[in-house]
């Protein structure tokens, strides 16, 4: 009995040791996900470096994020992003303490502390029209001992209080054809100038007193030649523009209140000019500079108004804002690029022959041009005058020059990713050392000694960060070889710049990175727009020594005709194999389930005369894709006209765009949503590489239901026309919501719901048999999600179980889409508490582990919901059969447990898409969430059921074993002991 009894103890000691952990701790943060904060490119800066304390900048970005910077790392200090409607249109720092931020269209004024970001007031300055957004902060301009900030939005100049942001006075221009250019305030004194166009051909001009906004002059003149673009100021009283045709520059004088234009020919200062002219942007007294096709030209005003050339180069140059450097002298920069590298100079405002500063930098070819420069200065140790750079590059990377060197850099372009997909790494093929062994032996040893030592509770601080590290080192998850379970991947991402990066899973840290030639302005392709991302080239075991390789996908233009642009890259080195630029249009991308002997894939572009081009142009290729003619379909979707159209192939193409290639198309059916009562707002179809495990589910009772999992379902979701507005712009009487479930090959719709009184936004994912929408129920003043789940009855003979087990089943007899389904829905709704800005699916390699939801909400976090909760057949009394089955009680709401979240605390902010990829182990999924941040992380939907955690402790089912096996040699000796004592009584 003593035996058993300590069996049983120690067996109960082992098995507690595998229990699943189901919280993260301490020591395992970052083992399996990662979290990278990012701004976007920076579009406007403002340096905070006084004497003491540490040196910051200010920045907002066309991401709509407004952040504090180290200037010594370019780690963030704070930020706030404002999201999609709140774009920032400018900002400044005011009283040295406030950071003051202009935004949604000059309606929202903001101040923040500026150490700790926290918001000290906020402001609404809402006016009668729509206009451009000005903020300027002046100085040294009081109003009773209270600092103003001058605002120019819809239609209206305020002032407004640094302190509290309390309007103190207010100018209506509501009455006036006013189209405002710029506000001046001249250095000390209490006047503003409004100036601005009142038509096309009449320049306007207000002085106001700052102080109580009284008007004390208006003037206003005529010229016949018009106005063209922007306005740039030289001097207090005196601007800059151009003519109607672009090639006479104004100097437009208002000096006393008398408007006065100075004609100047640009061919006058320069003789081979060509072409119409654009301003650029500057605030330095005296200079501004124009651009003509790709030459810059730097001009400086004298103070009679006279114009001259200082400088003119081919060369793309950046001009930097004046920067005060001593009293009455302005300093600004000019930086080039010149091949591998860039040329930075710092001159005075008055005085162009000397240069300040003159460095050049070694550049990374693959930042591309120097999009804008901020500069600073400070004081040496010899007491001369040093600057600092801030340059934004084309590719959205962040850069600070100083001394001749990038002192920190921020890739920032990953902040603005339009598509993600992912790559395997090279299998591993070295040798292993004697010494490596021996090494990661004693590394194995020291480690289960420190585990050991956590375990019993006797680490110390300093050992438990041990832990992690050896955790993190001996992990192994930022080698660029392939892994046993196909955790390591690359993340081969696209973003807004058109630049490619390859991200290791591991970590996330950047293995490469491409500025794709084939997608950057050139004189062929004035406005490249990347579009999507493919898989171009993928070898398999046959072909192991080949690199694969990815298809870029781009236009010249955001016309539906601007031809496109491909490039072909190598995802384990980022070189560029090759580029076309294409003389048709790319309207639509098919990737086609097909590869040649090179196991590259066929891909079929749709141009917008709807004609099918095939790349590869190989004839491998064309004569695998003409024996597979008959059985390639595509839709098209016009979501403005409400029109949902099949096509299909026809034969090659005939006429002027004949080509081996090119292939016409018919259209096989279109249907056709009354515009009058019903808008498309959203389609989703299936992933073209989802894996389904089986079509067979059996259910309470043994009998079997069979999905529908053709690859042809779309889902289509309407709303009535007044309803297509925000949540809450119609009454539930005038809104309702249409779900459909439409075949793309024949264009028969298998199902149809109406939700009245419901309204978009509406946010769908569909895999195997069912879709998940989410969308807005007026009539609750809830959020909803619903699930429609289609099965096939046309296998109604197939429901004993025993048929499906011995194979006498008709499962593999061929169905044709032409044939009418015999199809059946089932469908619930549930109330969910959350908005949803996107919606994923888990996804594994062999479709057998159960699926999640993985809902991106409203506060940038990603929700994992198991799919049983959006089972339709829940019931709120089910039976004890469909209790054993999984089938969870009925509720009318969906739970959102704290523990479910996948980012944890974490925020991915602006949280834009969310992409699973099936690893090579069946119970784990990979998970990137990607916005103004990148989130990465492991998901097991079922738990580790087909593996150890890694945090398994060996250390002690070691031990445990050792001290199994000891005490049963013990209690085996006493036993033995003991009969042989009992024997001798």
């Amino acid at each position: 009995m003593a035996i058993r009894s300590f069996l049983i103890l120690f067996i109960l000691f082992f098995f507690s040791s595998l229990n699943p952990i189901l919280s993260l701790y301490e020591d395992q943060v970052g083992l399996v996900d990662w979290h990278q904060q990012y701004l976007g490119k920076v579009k406007q800066a403002v340096f905070h470096t006084h004497k003491t304390g540490r040196k910051r900048v200010v920045v907002s970005t066309e991401e709509n994020v407004v952040a504090l910077l180290d200037l010594r790392q370019g780690e963030i200090f704070w930020r706030h992003v404002f999201g999609s409607n709140d774009v920032i249109d400018g900002i400044d720092i005011a009283l040295g303490k406030y950071v003051i931020t202009l935004s949604s269209g000059g309606s929202i004024l903001r101040a923040w502390n500026l150490p700790d970001g926290q918001m000290v007031w906020e402001s609404s300055l809402r006016g009668p029209k729509h206009s451009k957004s000005l903020l300027l902060v002046p100085t040294n301009l009081k109003i009773e001992k209270d600092n103003i900030v001058i605002i120019f939005s819809n239609g209206r100049l305020n002032a407004v209080s640094c302190i509290d942001g309390e309007v103190l006075w207010e100018k209506d221009f509501e009455g006036e054809s006013l189209e405002v250019q710029q506000v001046i305030q001249p250095p000390g004194s209490n006047l503003i100038y409004v100036v601005g166009f009142a038509s096309s051909s009449l320049f306007e001009m207000y002085q106001i007193n700052a102080l109580n906004g009284e008007l004390l002059k208006h003037e206003s003149a005529a010229f016949s030649g018009g106005f063209l673009g922007e306005v740039s100021p030289v001097f207090s009283e005196t601007v800059v523009a151009l003519d109607s045709t672009g090639l006479i520059l104004l100097t437009v004088s208002f000096q006393n209140g008398m408007i006065s234009f100075q004609q100047t020919p640009i061919s006058n200062l320069v003789k081979d000019s060509f072409g119409p002219a654009k301003i650029i942007p500057s605030s330095v007294t005296g200079i501004f500079a124009i651009k003509m096709n790709a030459v810059t030209i730097v001009i400086r005003v004298t103070d009679e108004n006279k114009l001259e050339v200082v400088e003119k180069t081919n060369h793309e140059t950046s001009i930097s804002d004046a920067l005060p450097v001593s009293e009455g002298q302005q300093a600004f920069a000019l930086v080039q690029r010149a091949g591998p590298e860039i040329h930075l100079r710092v001159k005075l405002a008055h005085n162009w022959d000397d240069n300040l500063l003159k460095e050049s930098v070694k550049m990374d070819q693959h930042r591309g041009l120097v999009h804008k420069i901020y500069i600073n200065n400070y004081i040496r140790t010899d007491k001369s005058y040093g600057f600092r750079a801030l340059i934004v590059m084309e590719d959205h990377s962040l850069l600070l020059l100083q001394q001749g060197e990038i002192v920190w850099s921020r890739e920032d372009g990953l902040a603005s990713i339009i598509d993600v997909t992912t790559s395997e790494l090279p299998v591993e093929r070295d040798g292993v050392s004697v010494a490596k062994v021996e090494h990661n032996l004693f590394e194995w040893l020291k480690g289960h000694m420190l585990k050991l030592k956590g375990t019993l509770m006797l680490a110390s601080p300093q050992d438990i960060a041990a832990i992690q590290s050896m955790r993190l080192k001996n992990s192994e998850k930022s080698k660029m070889t392939r892994d046993h379970n196909g955790f390591r991947k690359l993340l081969i991402v696209l973003t807004r710049a058109g630049k490619l990066f390859a991200l290791h899973t591991g970590d996330g840290h950047i293995v490469w990175s491409y500025l794709l030639q084939s997608l950057q302005k050139s004189k062929v392709c004035q406005h490249p727009i990347g579009l999507n991302l493919y898989k171009w080239q993928v070898p398999h075991h046959h072909a192991m020594d080949e690199n694969p390789s990815v298809l870029v996908i781009g236009k010249c233009g955001p016309s539906s005709d601007a031809p496109g642009a491909l490039s072909f890259v190598d995802t384990y080195t980022g070189k560029e194999l090759s580029s076309l630029s294409l003389v048709h249009s790319v309207a639509q991308v098919i990737p086609l389930p097909y590869t040649d002997s090179t196991e590259q894939r066929l891909h079929l572009l749709i141009d917008a005369d709807k004609h099918a081009h095939l790349y590869p142009k190989t004839p491998e290729a064309i004569s695998i894709f003409e024996r597979e003619l008959s059985n390639i379909y595509w839709y098209s979707v016009e979501d403005d006209n409400g029109i949902i159209k099949g096509h299909a192939l026809r034969g090659k193409c005939t006429g002027e765009v004949a080509d081996e290639v090119c292939f016409d198309t018919r259209e096989l059916w279109s249907i056709v949503f009354p515009s009058e009562s019903e808008k498309i707002i959203a389609t989703v179809t299936r992933k073209l590489n989802e894996v389904v495990h089986t079509q067979a589910k059996v259910i309470a009772d043994q009998e079997v239901m069979y999905k529908y999992i053709s690859r042809n379902l779309l889902f289509v979701a309407t709303v009535a026309l007044k309803g297509s507005g925000e949540i809450g712009s119609v009454t539930p009487e005038e809104s309702w919501l249409v779900a459909y479930l439409i075949d793309t090959v024949t264009g028969r719709i298998l199902h149809r719901v109406t939700h009245h009184g419901s309204q978009g936004p509406v946010h769908a994912v569909f895999s195997e048999n069912w879709v998940v929408y989410h969308y807005f129920n007026l009539k609750a003043h809830r959020y909803e999600m619903s699930v429609i789940e289609i099965y096939d009855q046309s296998r109604a003979d197939n429901k004993d179980v025993w048929k499906l087990v011995l194979g006498k089943h008709n499962l593999t007899s061929p169905i044709s889409l032409y044939s009418r389904p015999d199809v059946i829905t089932k469908s619930q709704s549930y109330f969910f508490t959350h908005s949803v800005k996107t919606i994923a699916v888990t996804s594994t390699t062999k479709g057998i582990t159960s699926k999640q939801l993985l809902i991106g909400t409203i506060g940038d976090q990603v929700l994992a919901l198991d799919k049983r909760f959006l089972d339709p057949r829940r019931t709120v009394n089910p039976t004890q059969a469909e209790k054993e089955e999984g089938i969870i009680p009925l509720t009318d709401s969906l739970p959102i447990i704290p523990q479910s979240y996948v980012t944890h605390a974490l925020r991915v902010e602006g949280l834009r898409g969310i992409i699973t990829v099936p690893a090579k182990l069946e119970s784990t999924t990979l998970v990137f969430a990607h916005g103004v941040d990148l989130f990465f992380t492991q998901l097991a939907p079922s738990r580790t059921y087909d593996s150890l955690t890694d945090d398994f402790n060996y250390a002690l089912l070691l031990i445990t074993i050792v001290a199994l096996v000891a005490a049963i040699s013990l209690t085996w000796t006493l036993s033995e002991r003991k009969e042989l004592q009992e024997n001798w009584r």
